[in-house]
């Protein structure tokens, strides 16, 4: 399985063993002109319908340094699923998440809120942006477009978008929406979160034990399209257990949500509401992800496109250069095409435009950008040694935990 061959023919230079276990260059490998296809200097086989592959290839100011997996979907042996470490608001290293669950390769997953800089004494809690369905459990769903963390989203971009794989098996682009109901005496109330780190301005949102222990009090911060508004002074949360109101707050809690209650958080109009609720209330909540596409997603991670039909969607960013993570889809969802770029210092990296067209050479008939920066790291597991080994060098010198990560097993 070459993913190169499968675009244009490639020089192939294989490079010292070294190479393969440090993610190093030698010397010699070189690339040409910037939209050259990218020159492969190593490859080796990971499992059965998983590759590896470092590749070189230039852009305005150098040569960039990639590493792919190529995974044959269509082999009965592989599958692809969510990482994460247990709960929506945590982090972990992927290589740690990648040993945890046997994965013979990933690479990290969407952006998340890594800080908290513009809400002072407001503890940042790790959870994504975007929508996460793991072995086809809906873990959260996605924060308001303002809120999000990572570059500026092409025209039409949202932070529903996923790339997703169906019980079909086949990989695609989708975009997941929140569709949920708070069922009260009084009447039904809309939901309009789960598990999100953001929720919209006069919204309810359900926190699950799946959320974690970290603090609540983040989902009431920002508005809808100012992530730096301040918090919000109206704000109520009401713990459900075994379908009747079990305690009431005027502020959003913390720690661990015990399996099988519900805690509702509304801010502005949602906190209205949920305040004329009273202690032993009935209360049932109910949410699902509706997904575009006429198959369920078993496995679904955030990310903006950055290829469709095969070319650079329009209006990507073309300024700011940086490490890069992406995920194409090739051969119809048969092939997914897992490639990040190497933090080396002095490495030149790519806007999100250039990575869009690194994606498409590549092979991918659709593309997502995810986290990119520190966050940018590419791990396989040894066949032999059964270790799982960092193929990048991640920027910031050592792995960055993360809250999500692409994993894939081979079961050959």
């Amino acid at each position: 399985m070459q993913p190169f061959g499968r675009t244009r023919g490639l020089l192939t230079v294989l490079v010292a063993s070294a190479v393969l276990a440090g993610g190093g260059l030698a010397g010699g490998a070189r690339a040409t002109a910037a939209g050259d296809a990218p020159r492969q200097v190593a490859d080796a086989p990971v499992a059965p319908g998983v590759e590896y592959e470092e590749f070189l290839t230039a852009v305005p100011r150098g040569i960039a340094h990639g590493h792919l997996l190529t995974v044959d979907l269509d082999d009965p042996r592989v599958t692809v699923d969510l990482l994460y470490p247990g709960a929506v608001a945590a982090r972990s290293p992927v290589s740690e998440l990648a040993a945890e669950r046997g994965a013979v390769g990933a690479v990290n997953g969407d952006f998340f809120n890594i800080s908290e800089g513009q809400h002072p004494g407001v503890e940042p809690t790790g959870a994504s942006d975007g929508p996460a369905i793991s072995s086809g459990r809906r873990l959260k769903a996605a924060v308001p477009d303002g809120q999000r963390f990572g570059p500026v989203m092409p025209p039409g971009a949202t932070t529903e978008d996923v790339l997703g794989i169906g019980y079909d098996h086949r990989a695609r682009l989708d975009r997941l929406s929140l569709r949920g109901t708070v069922w009260t005496t009084e009447g039904p109330l809309p939901l309009r979160g789960l598990n999100q780190y953001a929720l919209p301005v006069d919204g309810i949102g359900e926190y699950t034990d799946l959320w974690g222990p970290a603090s609540r009090v983040r989902a009431t911060c920002g508005t809808d399209t100012d992530r730096a508004a301040p918090c919000s002074t109206e704000t109520a949360e009401v713990t459900v257990r075994h379908g009747r109101v079990a305690a009431l707050a005027d502020r959003p809690g913390a720690g661990g949500i015990e399996a099988g209650a519900v805690v509702l958080v509304g801010r502005e109009e949602g906190a209205r509401q949920l305040r004329k609720l009273h202690l032993g209330d009935p209360l049932e909540v109910s949410a699902r992800l509706v997904g575009e596409g006429p198959v369920p997603l078993r496995f679904a991670v955030g990310g903006f496109p950055v290829v469709r039909d095969a070319r650079p969607v329009d209006g990507l960013d073309n300024g700011a250069a940086t490490v890069r993570t992406a995920v194409g889809i090739g051969d119809g969802g048969r092939m997914l095409y897992l490639m990040a770029l190497d933090g080396t210092h002095g490495e030149p990296g790519m806007t999100v435009r250039e990575l869009g067209e690194l994606m498409s050479r590549l092979g991918a008939q659709d593309a997502v950008d995810l986290d990119g920066g520190g966050s940018s790291t590419l791990v396989t597991r040894d066949p032999l040694s059964r270790e799982v080994t960092v193929r990048n060098h991640p920027s910031g010198g050592a792995e960055r935990p993360v809250p999500n990560a692409v994993g894939v097993f081979s079961f050959g």
